[in-house]
């Protein structure tokens, strides 16, 4: 039995100038939980999650973070509701004229009175925990892609929140480093429990992962499927899971019938 819900979406209706972009959405996150909102571009995984954290109010439904529902509570309940989660969005949201430190030191410094050397304290802690010590000082731009996502993942714990919401953690990334932020997030679920919640389109993310998910469909602005992938890839009756998570196997076959009609050319 999985434990009591630390997120519970209700009946969530989102719509952007009269647009139907979800519709009637449900589903609820366990604490310790490793979630995964998935389907095709333009199904509203993005915009779900700037529901979830708060960033939009959606038209109709319920967002409850524990026993608040932020999409109608009064405004102290809301930033405490705020205190615990922490959000690493896809293009890692780094300020660029201050270093790595600075940025991690950022939400130390608004939500608490901290002593600065508490918080430079923190802030080594945090980027020793995603394997960044060695950077504090460095400026966004003078680090890797791969590390500039480090570095918003250590900003998004810096208060220690019980729930990081990942926007499409590894988009970008070659396949070496993004198995590397994948294994990171996995050994700060598993060290700390953290509840993760995961915006993903990347196979390979999601089988590594994902202990359940809901995938989104455009057409008709849904959940299609709710479940463990693997069950899903396997078990699912919807054509539309089947190809989404058989993707891999036909991007293969595709290659090889290409490289076979190329040497059919040449000899």
């Amino acid at each position: 039995m999985r434990q009591s819900p630390i997120i519970e979406v209700k009946s969530l209706t989102i719509s952007y100038n009269n647009e139907l972009i979800l519709d009637d959405i449900s589903f609820s996150v366990a604490c310790g939980e490793i979630f995964m909102i998935v389907g095709g571009s333009g199904s509203g995984k993005s915009s779900l999650m700037r529901h979830m954290i708060g960033l939009e109010t959606p038209h109709m439904g319920s967002v409850f973070i524990g026993n608040v529902d932020i999409t109608q509570c009064a405004d102290e309940e809301f930033q405490n509701a705020l205190k615990k989660i922490g959000v690493l969005f896809q293009s890692s949201a780094l300020i660029g004229s201050m270093t790595i430190g600075e940025n991690v030191a950022l939400p130390i410094i608004e939500f608490t009175d901290l002593p600065k050397a508490t918080i430079a304290n923190m802030v080594r802690m945090k980027l020793s925990l995603v394997g960044l010590e060695c950077y504090v000082d460095h400026l966004p731009s003078e680090i890797s892609g791969g590390m500039r996502k480090r570095a918003g993942l250590a900003r998004a714990m810096a208060l220690n929140p019980e729930i990081l919401f990942l926007d499409e953690p590894s988009a970008g990334l070659d396949p070496i480093t993004a198995a590397e932020i994948d294994e990171l997030i996995l050994s700060i679920n598993r060290s700390l429990g953290t509840t993760m919640i995961i915006v993903t389109h990347e196979l390979d993310s999601i089988f590594n992962l994902s202990q359940r998910l809901v995938m989104l469909e455009k057409s008709s602005k849904r959940i299609i499927a709710e479940g463990a992938p693997f069950e899903l890839k396997t078990n699912s009756s919807n054509p539309m899971v089947r190809k989404f998570f058989s993707r891999r196997a036909e991007m293969k076959e595709e290659r090889n019938k290409s490289e076979g009609s190329h040497e059919t050319i040449i000899f």
